[in-house]
């Protein structure tokens, strides 16, 4: 699910230790676009910590992540022509894309959607009972006592559902994570940091 395409899954290969050597993750690619101008889409956050810090990235976080992958997209030159770089925080109402996320996330909303039909359908919404033995767990919507496991690999789209719960999450964590950048003497980006959009061009 972090890319649709086999040139996704190998800039995913490229860049992934070039963000965590920077200190973050990278959440979903996509390269978008025709020959003549293409547009690489990279959605990035920060270790979620035990202490609940972590996950969203601030402007200079974008900015970071952004020179860290243009050194490397230079040097290795995988995308023939010109292409545009954007560099964003999932956000609130995140997409989950890797097993691991639906550890973090367990007890919260979401909406799945499968590449195949399973009890007669493919979309499905309800609370995240987390991951069991590879599958994802989920207490289905307006049906008590009811809950479904998916195997990882049937899932194509997962994402929160923005509720009041997931309201106060996003509260809580940047709240841990200004608190540690306050105590680092950071500067406090606020409510922006959700919806950070770093864009620039490179070209062959």
């Amino acid at each position: 699910m972090r890319g649709k395409t086999r040139e996704d899954q190998e800039l995913i290969e490229l860049l992934d230790p070039v963000a965590d050597s920077v200190g973050y993750e990278i959440v979903r690619l996509r390269l978008m676009g025709g020959a003549e101008q293409r547009r690489l889409q990279i959605m990035a956050e920060r270790p979620l910590r035990e202490d609940g810090s972590g996950g969203d990235m601030n402007v200079e976080d974008c900015a970071r992540l952004s020179r860290a992958i243009s050194e490397v997209m230079d040097a290795a030159d995988p995308i023939a022509g010109e292409y545009t770089l954007e560099v964003s925080s999932p956000g609130i109402d995140r997409p989950l894309t890797r097993l691991k996320d639906f550890e973090d996330y367990a007890g919260l909303e979401i909406r799945i959607e499968l590449d195949r039909v399973a009890e007669g359908r493919k979309r499905f919404k309800g609370e995240l009972a987390g991951v069991e033995e590879g599958q994802v767990g989920l207490n289905l919507e307006g049906e008590d006592d009811t809950t479904v496991y998916f195997p990882f690999e049937w899932i194509v789209d997962a994402k929160l559902v923005l509720n009041d719960e997931l309201m106060k999450r996003g509260a809580e964590q940047r709240a841990a994570r200004l608190g540690a950048e306050d105590g680092a003497g950071d500067e406090d980006f606020g409510d922006d940091a959700d919806d950070i959009d770093l864009s620039e061009s490179e070209e062959d």
